[in-house]
């Protein structure tokens, strides 16, 4: 079962800026943190950003530290991140995840192609 949906995703040029909205579905992110995660083309599985319920608490990853930007609307039951000066390389699908009780909740994902 699928419990976001990501969008936002497309073509881009290096150097661009990008942003990707995740919206739960079946799922209410609200009391949730919520992780953004990117899958590369070898299908590593790589931690971008996080946020938790209440906003105060801001994590990311090393290589988009300093770019990129999480944040969350839960009025609208969804998390966004902003990415600001893609990098080139492949085509990363970016999901969403959360966990309660052991139990994992993700979506498909959006992807990002950065090539020029």
């Amino acid at each position: 079962q699928v419990y976001f949906v990501e969008s936002g995703g497309g073509l881009v040029q290096p150097g661009s800026n990008l942003t990707l909205s995740c919206e739960g579905s079946d799922f209410t992110i609200s009391g949730f943190s919520i992780f953004w995660y990117r899958q590369t083309p070898t299908n590593d599985n790589e931690f971008v950003a996080g946020i938790s319920p209440s906003q105060s608490i801001l994590t990311y990853g090393d290589l988009v530290r300093g770019r990129f930007t999480i944040s969350r609307d839960d009025a609208k039951n969804t998390a966004y991140l902003q990415m600001n000066n893609l990098k080139p390389g492949g085509s990363d699908v970016y999901y969403c995840r959360a966990w309660h009780q052991e139990k994992e909740y993700r979506g498909q994902g959006t992807q990002v192609p950065v090539s020029s």
